[in-house]
């Protein structure tokens, strides 16, 4: 009795990271049988038939067309397997296992083999390219072999050798040196013309409302906008994204890690652009932190490194915005599962807006507001006071009057846009040349932990009696005191400034508190 064994690289998607998987492939004589071990889902148990049929399609000789007992192994096997990204390497090691790779040298122990085979022996592409990519390199794979479609985005890695892969009899020819497929070049990051459809430059008027996202974009701090229907805060957090700087090379691979693994990557090889997230208030906890039967990132994650807007915020589940908390602090979403813990980057700006009442027209100049003064502080308070000490700059976003919506864009308030910009990157160089001096990988002042506010942050006198005013009058928590800090930085970093001064904490403290909300 004969037996041939085989031994092929592939990998496992965890969240956003992915872990080496090695497929293992037994064939010997006996009752035909074609068995998938290693807690395979019901996706990957059907594999067996699109492997059977791709390869009688491109004539080559199946397990269903042979009397021998065929055992695919994933192991770890412990770990639960997902995907069909597992049809080319488990074809591969079926081939190798049964001698028909032509000669017997075919070393697969550094290659890496991910792909989804069609009926036909199409490899078609695969969620996680990139991640995968990463595991390869860090397991020290001379080279990795991906869908086609995949290998773009797997080439943002540099080091290692990614084969672009359209079907099966490519991959075979490939292996077996007939016909070697030249690697894919590393796909760089450079910089592209960027578009915006709404710009700082289209925002008429509201002049506090564009110093407060300034503000929030140098320095990565959340905001709340209130005001009446109609005043243009949904067009305000919109624009934002203009005034942004460009996704350095590592936000882009982290931008595009997650991307990929939600399957939203599209036909783009990376996410160049920040995102910009607007959940519907019907949202579900696991579309907004991520989770489901096969975990994937949620809409805090999906907006990482970019804006996550939430509109008319009230509305929105109690327990879904009490949730949120954890994140804002952290910059990660923890999805808890029985096997242990996932965790997704969410490290965003958060943008929120809000009506200030039900009708919407609470103290409002034009309109008289018909909602019972109880009815009102019950629509208020539906942001707890955690959520709202979570929350930088809170600002009013007044009705405009007809003059200032007749004004047209010139091509002052263009430069003024321009000018904006290159600001708020100048005072995100100002953040990232005093972080690196201290050995962090942190991007602006909201990711500050306590300690190095107070190891980087030091107020001028003037500045410190008026922080010593402040709490003494209870009106700083210790939290709010360390978020008012780095805000009163980032608006010093604008001015160019080495020191924080009284007008900066100044115009910190009067962004903390709207003009509205003077509850106890």
């Amino acid at each position: 009795m004969s037996s041939n064994f085989s031994r092929v690289l592939s990998a496992e998607l965890e969240g956003i990271e992915a872990m080496a998987i090695e497929v293992e492939t037994d064939v010997h004589v006996g009752l035909h049988n074609f068995t998938i071990v290693g807690l395979a889902d019901k996706a990957l148990s059907e594999s067996k038939e699109r492997i059977n049929a791709a390869l009688k399609n491109i004539k080559v000789r199946p397990p269903a067309a042979e009397n021998r007992r065929v055992i695919v192994n994933l192991a770890p096997a412990d770990i639960k397997k997902t995907g069909s990204q597992y049809d080319l390497p488990i074809a591969i090691g079926y081939l190798q296992a049964t001698g028909q790779l032509e000669g017997s040298s075919v070393d697969l122990e550094e290659t890496f083999i991910v792909g989804e085979l069609a009926l036909s022996g199409q490899v078609r592409p695969i969620s996680g390219a990139l991640s995968i990519a990463r595991c390869a390199k860090k397991q020290q794979a001379y080279e990795l072999l991906v869908p086609a479609a995949n290998a773009a985005e797997a080439a943002m890695v540099e080091g290692l050798r990614v084969i672009p892969i359209k079907n099966l009899r490519q991959a075979i020819a490939h292996l077996e040196s007939r016909q070697p497929i030249p690697p894919m070049p590393v796909t760089r990051v450079n910089d592209i013309p960027e578009e915006f459809s709404i710009t700082i430059a289209d925002i008429k008027g509201q002049q506090q409302a564009k110093r407060a996202l300034m503000i929030a974009a140098a320095g990565g701090h959340n905001v709340l906008m209130s005001g009446p229907p109609g005043t243009g805060k949904t067009m305000l957090a919109q624009a934002l994204v203009s005034i942004l700087p460009p996704a350095t090379d590592q936000e882009v691979i982290e931008m595009t890690q997650i991307y990929s693994a939600a399957g939203l990557l599209g036909e783009e090889p990376c996410i160049k652009r920040r995102p910009f997230r607007s959940p519907h208030q019907t949202a579900s906890p696991a579309a907004i932190f991520g989770g489901g039967g096969t975990p994937r990132p949620g809409e805090i994650s999906l907006a990482h490194r970019g804006i996550l807007f939430l509109d008319e915020i009230p509305e929105f589940r109690r327990d879904l915005l009490e949730s949120l908390r954890q994140p804002l602090e952290s910059g990660r979403a923890v999805v808890s599962r029985v096997r242990g813990n996932l965790e997704f980057p969410a490290r965003f700006i958060l943008i929120a807006a809000m009506n200030p009442c039900p009708c919407g027209y609470y103290q409002d100049k034009e309109k008289v507001c018909s909602c019972p003064m109880a009815q009102i502080q019950r629509y208020q308070k539906k942001l707890s006071g955690p959520l709202l000490d979570r929350i930088d700059i809170q600002i009013i976003v007044p009705r405009l009057d007809i003059e200032e919506l007749r004004q047209k864009t010139t091509e002052a308030d263009i430069q003024s846009w321009q000018s904006t910009r290159e600001q708020v990157h100048r005072a995100r160089l100002m953040q990232q040349q005093r972080f690196s001096e201290t050995g962090t990988k942190l991007v602006t002042n909201s990711e500050m932990s306590s300690r190095l506010v107070e190891s980087l942050i030091r107020p001028d006198s003037t500045a410190e009696e008026l922080i010593k005013k402040l709490f003494q009058g209870n009106k700083l928590s210790p939290r709010s005191y360390y978020r008012l800090l780095k805000t009163a930085r980032t608006i010093a970093d604008l001015e160019a400034s080495d020191q924080v001064r009284k007008e900066h904490v100044s115009e910190a403290y009067g962004f903390r508190v709207r003009e509205d909300d003077e509850r106890e």
